[in-house]
């Protein structure tokens, strides 16, 4: 059997940015995903937009990128495929996109760089020998295959890698392991934008008159959508709350929960707006949105108090802003903490790191956090920056011999573009 030095779980942003990043600099890499195709949330949730990822002075208007590197790369890579493939026009192109040519975007990256990708390959165990992760095995139509290697990185979301092998973690939230609702994105065409849009008001207004007459089930608090392009409404307005995302019987009840959802939704639009009554839905999600489950307690857990001090670690490996945004995990409601223009947190390698193995390191939304810091740091340009940081963090392992406390940070930061460190 093939050994690895790479092993990546999870085929988003993250492992994506993590794949592509270590097998350039010369790591033989197998990136393992349980669906058919790249872009984990995106490609299989219907997650978007991109939240923002840059700052803008309100005065000059002048924009600094926060997640840069590999994100802005593939960005850049979709912005020469898309008008090949693509006839239609964003309302937003810096924050909207077609995920389709992303699917196509991540195969062609991760093929160009040489690391190798396994589809179809659901994580169902790992192996361990004192500090180290020795194997991982995944649950394929051939069966259970075991797959070695040198060093792994869990970028599967869900903190499935990390929660196989014995890490420590916490589920949702401290105090009662609640986590953010999960949501089932879908889209309506045949709607008329521009009206739609200028009625939005009254569309929240009689749909809080109908859920406080009881005949609106949704929890969610207002109809939550987005300006995709025209003739269609991107909805993210399902709420699905009190189930565990890690638990494969409550993730079923959600999607059929979230499906009832959505055809409330739609029978209220079109039975009450005339913008609506020739809309029809256009897709819905395959799989549905999981905000918050499981997230590592390592090195160091990132607080919402680093956060809004905007602490500059010096073990930095990425910047944020995002606001905290907590939809609440027991029903209507989502709270905000908004970060004002020039504050800035930055995120620290020691997140990453699991105290129980010195192979192994997490990307994405569950690293190590508290429920309020990863509200803020879940999003997917902030999930490709760690992922990217996992992948050259491993490569310099590797090129050191080392394990993945001993790396030169440095080095590290400087492969990022973020050294000298904290220059923001």
């Amino acid at each position: 059997m093939k050994k690895y030095d790479l092993i990546v779980v999870g085929g988003g942003l993250t492992g994506v940015a993590a794949s592509v990043c270590a097998a350039r600099e010369g790591m033989s890499v197998l990136l393992c995903e349980q669906s058919g195709a790249l872009g984990g949330a995106m490609a299989n949730c219907l997650v978007m937009p991109f939240m923002p990822y840059f700052e803008k002075n309100p005065e000059t208007g002048e924009r600094k990128k926060l997640s840069d590197g590999f994100f802005t790369e593939l960005r850049a890579r979709y912005e020469k495929l898309a008008p090949s493939l693509d006839a239609k026009v964003f309302k937003n192109p810096e924050l909207y996109f077609n995920q389709e040519i992303f699917k196509l975007v991540f195969d062609e990256m991760v093929s160009e760089s040489g690391a190798e990708v396994l589809f179809h390959a659901k994580l169902c165990g790992a192996e361990t020998d004192g500090r180290r992760v020795t194997a991982a095995r995944f649950a394929t139509t051939a069966g259970i295959i075991e797959l070695e290697a040198d060093y792994f990185i869990d970028a599967s979301g869900d903190g499935n890698l990390m929660a196989l092998s014995g890490c420590e973690f916490n589920l949702g939230r401290e105090t009662d392991h609640l986590c953010q609702p999960m949501t089932l994105c879908f889209r309506m065409s045949g709607v008329d934008v521009e009206e739609f849009w200028r009625v939005k008001p009254q569309i929240n207004e009689k749909y809080k008159a109908l859920k406080a007459a009881g005949k609106i089930k949704n929890p969610r608090e207002d109809v939550l959508c987005f300006n995709w392009l025209d003739g269609y409404i991107h909805f993210n307005t399902t709420r699905i709350i009190k189930l565990d995302p890690t638990n494969p019987f409550d993730v079923s009840k959600a999607e059929i929960e979230a499906r009832k959802q959505i055809a409330e939704v739609v029978a209220f639009l079109r039975n009450n707006f005339e913008c609506c009554k020739n809309a029809s839905i256009s897709s819905i999600a395959a799989d549905i949105g999981v905000r918050e489950s499981r997230k590592l307690i390592g090195e160091h857990v990132l607080s919402a108090d680093d956060l809004i001090a905007c602490k500059k670690f010096d073990d930095a490996i990425a910047y944020g802003n995002y606001d905290i945004d907590i939809h609440n995990p027991e029903g209507a409601g989502t709270s905000h903490h908004f970060f004002k223009y020039g504050e800035v947190y930055t995120i620290p390698y020691r997140a990453l790191i699991p105290k129980e193995y010195d192979n192994m390191l997490v990307a994405g939304r569950c690293i190590s956090t508290t429920h309020e810091a990863q509200a803020s740091i879940r999003i997917m340009p902030i999930c490709c920056c760690t992922g990217e940081a996992a992948g050259r963090a491993m490569a310099l392992a590797k090129r050191g011999n080392t394990g993945t406390r001993e790396i030169p940070i440095a080095e590290l930061q400087k492969q990022l573009g973020l050294y000298p460190p904290n220059p923001l």
